[in-house]
């Protein structure tokens, strides 16, 4: 009785230890399962994420260079229509200034209506109609203009020396200048007031020949054209004065300090209505009034086929002249004095 007793304890001990192994068995399943999952679970959405992250970035890509593509268009735009930028070489001036996105103006800006100051907002604007034509420039071969203000004298000089891109200043075209500079088909051609003396009212009868400035003393601009043509057409013993601008010259004119001021016909008319003293005199230079050009360093044909290019739809449109009327008005209204 007592052994079939022990027999049916370890029965019941052997089915609960193996029940209790079953269970075990099956909750590290269970749990193995469950951990698994989860690690799926986990990847799925990693690779959801990475997937998502993946096309956002290659979205804003392509936004940015859907963005790019389209500043270069616009910036492109102006310049597209010109058969110079259309077949410029990589490593030239012109590639170097649309690549920069900037082109240099030098100029003086002591000669209204063509470049001068406006201060009346406080701070320095230059403008003129040679302002106009050099930002019309600009715009055309899609980049922004900067401005160096200088001494008249001084901006072929910065042109050979790669300080400035182009020169804008009133330049009349000149053998001189064409050995040192490329110069632009002209512009501000409708003149036909040539070159010309502004003397003292009175005695503009007295001045009608050449002859009659001998041995008198003739204010000139520093590098212009008309000092060239004095040395060339007037008698040897008249004595030169080099002046920073043709307004100072006038002054001197008035004052007495000198006989005569040697100028362009346009820009002797003008001051002579600024100033009631002086008129053109009766004598005028023998030169053809080619307009004015534009200057470019000597080896950069590829920059001056772009501008003449310009300087065709200029001419064609009658740019200038609207700009050289505007730039008169804004002097007047400012109190300037126009040369």
């Amino acid at each position: 009785m007592i052994m079939k007793k022990k027999n049916l304890i370890l029965a019941a001990t052997a089915a609960a230890m193996i029940a209790a192994m079953t269970g075990c068995s099956g909750g590290a399943e269970e749990t193995t399962a469950a951990e698994t999952t989860a690690a799926e679970t986990t990847a799925a959405e990693t690779e959801a994420e990475e997937t998502e992250a993946d096309e956002t970035t290659a979205a804003e890509e392509t936004e940015a260079a859907g963005e790019e593509t389209e500043a270069a268009g616009e910036a492109g735009a102006e310049n597209g229509t010109l058969e110079a930028v259309a077949n410029m070489s990589a490593d030239g001036e012109l590639a170097q200034i649309i690549e920069a996105g900037k082109i240099v103006l030098g100029t003086s800006p002591d000669f209204a209506p063509w470049e001068f100051q406006d201060v009346s907002s406080g701070t320095t604007e230059y403008v003129g109609s040679d302002i106009e034509l050099a930002k019309y420039i600009a715009q055309r071969l899609g980049v922004e203009l900067e401005i160096k203000p200088m001494e008249f004298g001084a901006i072929l000089q910065a042109l050979a020396s790669d300080t400035i891109d182009m020169g804008i200043s009133g330049f009349a075209y000149t053998e001189e200048r064409a050995e040192a500079a490329g110069l632009s088909d002209p512009y501000n051609q409708n003149s036909a007031a040539g070159q010309g003396i502004l003397v003292l009212k009175d005695q503009t009868a007295d001045y009608n020949t050449a002859e009659t400035f001998a041995g008198k003393k003739i204010a000139a601009q520093n590098a212009s054209l008309q000092m060239q043509l004095v040395q060339a057409q007037l008698p040897a013993d008249v004595e030169i004065q080099p002046v920073t601008t043709v307004s100072e010259g006038v002054l001197m004119l008035i004052n007495g300090r000198v006989d005569a001021v040697a100028v362009s016909g346009d820009n002797g008319i003008s001051l002579s209505e600024s100033y009631p003293e002086v008129a053109m005199a009766e004598f005028k230079f023998d030169y053809e009034n080619d307009g004015n050009v534009v200057a470019v360093k000597k080896s950069e044909e590829e920059l001056l086929g772009a501008i003449n290019e310009i300087m065709a739809d200029v001419n064609s449109e009658g740019l200038y002249e609207q700009w050289k009327a505007d730039a008169v008005e804004l002097a007047q209204s400012l109190g300037i004095e126009t040369d």
